[in-house]
């Protein structure tokens, strides 16, 4: 949520960014609806004053035997008048709440501006982009191998579910503990582990509501949602938080699975795992201070490619353009792994700064010391990594001719094999 002073005095900079976002908030009105809060709360604070400037008078002619009766019905006037105010501001308030709640944060000065995906900007890549030719896809390969099942993951579940099975499994478990240990013991995340739903304010802190509400799960009898990602639960850890600067940045590292609805996605690149509604992801998340918090977007860029290069996929980087940014983000990395049987790639992290954002929202901040004025912090969060599209790359770049995949070095102290087939 951006600070309402800052859009008092900045409405251009927020409408310019709003339509590079594109994103239809209206400013005018919620600084319209801001004049008329502020114009009431200064009336009622008149009113109230002249209350008990009247309640005194009305005292001091009691104690003189004096007919308070005028004074006491003006009184009541004013504090009728009182509580109409007090009505309408509180409905202004509500109107406010729901206007800021849905403006997109401000865009850092180098995102590019754009409209979609094809105004996204290649930072890096690494590795080949090498063609089908005899390459098998993921869905195909996996069924060759039984390791994959998504014909009975429909029929359990339906459509975007699907079933690991035997070494298929070990792989899945064997890419999240590889994960979550070198994003520990190499990068100096602390582990945790989370609930796997949220309730409304910790979506609320994190962005998701009300903008998603469609794509994601509600369990409405017991008013929780099932997370999207760790992000949420992870950062609303901290949520109502007073923390200390001198133990930032704070660097948490969990796994989760998370399940999204996918809302208006039918039809759009659901074959196997190409866009599931349950997937397993290690989220990286840091709360860190103000002044450091871009550096700390690049290096948490570093610890994502670090285990792109050890699993030996081919990758790129890209710097999301405006249009294509995420509603919270500041800025925003997108990492991609190529797939050889789509001839395309395949987004596997986003690593994305919300500057106070979240925090904003969630009211996370932190004091350098006891007597120092509180500042929100900044908080960021990066897939280190989404376990769904590693699997489909892995299995499409290090396939061999005769229908085997070679597992990675890294992966093979948790696997207990070197190759399945």
């Amino acid at each position: 949520m951006l600070d309402i002073k800052f859009i008092r005095e900045q409405p251009d900079v927020v409408k310019t960014n709003c339509k590079n976002k594109l994103d239809g908030s209206d400013i005018d009105g919620l600084l319209e609806l801001d004049g008329r809060r502020r114009s009431i709360i200064q009336d009622v604070e008149s009113l109230k004053s002249l209350r008990n400037t009247v309640s005194q008078e009305i005292a001091v002619m009691k104690k003189q035997g004096l007919d308070a009766a005028e004074k006491i019905a003006e009184m009541k006037a004013e504090s009728d008048r009182i509580k109409e105010l007090d009505d309408e501001l509180r409905g202004i308030e509500e109107k406010i709440e729901s206007i800021m709640l849905m403006i997109p944060n401000i865009a850092h000065p180098s995102v590019p501006v754009g409209r979609s995906a094809d105004d996204n900007v290649e930072v890096r890549r690494e590795g080949t982009c090498d063609e089908r030719t005899w390459r098998k896809d993921h869905i195909e390969i996996s069924k060759n191998l039984g390791i994959l099942d998504f014909e009975r993951g429909a029929k359990v579940s339906g459509g975007g579910f699907g079933f690991y099975v035997g070494k298929g499994a070990r792989l899945e478990r064997a890419l999240i503990n590889y994960f979550v240990d070198t994003d520990t013991e190499v990068h100096g995340y602390q582990e945790i582990m989370t609930p796997f739903v949220a309730n409304k304010d910790s979506l609320r802190g994190t962005g998701q509501l009300p903008k998603s509400h469609d794509d994601m799960y509600y369990a409405e009898r017991d008013e929780l949602y099932l997370i999207p990602t760790a992000e949420v639960t992870i950062t609303n850890y901290h949520r109502d938080d007073m923390l200390s600067g001198e133990n930032l940045p704070i660097k948490f590292a969990g796994y989760s699975a998370c399940f999204r609805r996918e809302a208006g996605s039918y039809g759009k690149d659901t074959r196997g795992f190409l866009r599931v509604h349950q997937f397993n992801k290690v989220e990286m998340v840091k709360f860190v201070r103000p002044e450091t918090s871009y550096d700390e977007l690049e290096s948490m860029v570093g610890n994502v490619e670090y285990l792109l290069r050890a699993l030996g996929l081919t990758y790129r980087v890209l710097l999301l353009c405006t249009g294509d940014m995420t509603f919270g983000g500041a800025k925003t990395y997108d990492l991609e792994v190529w797939s050889p049987a789509e001839q395309r790639w395949l987004e596997v992290s986003s690593c994305t700064n919300f500057e106070s954002f979240q925090a904003r929202r969630a009211n996370i901040r932190f004091k350098d010391t006891p007597s120092s004025k509180p500042e929100f912090v900044h908080t960021l969060n990066g897939s280190g990594l989404a376990t769904s599209r590693i699997m489909v790359a892995l299995l499409e770049q290090h396939q061999t001719e005769d229908g085997r995949i070679i597992i990675p070095e890294c992966l093979r102290r948790y696997t207990g094999f070197d190759t399945i087939g």
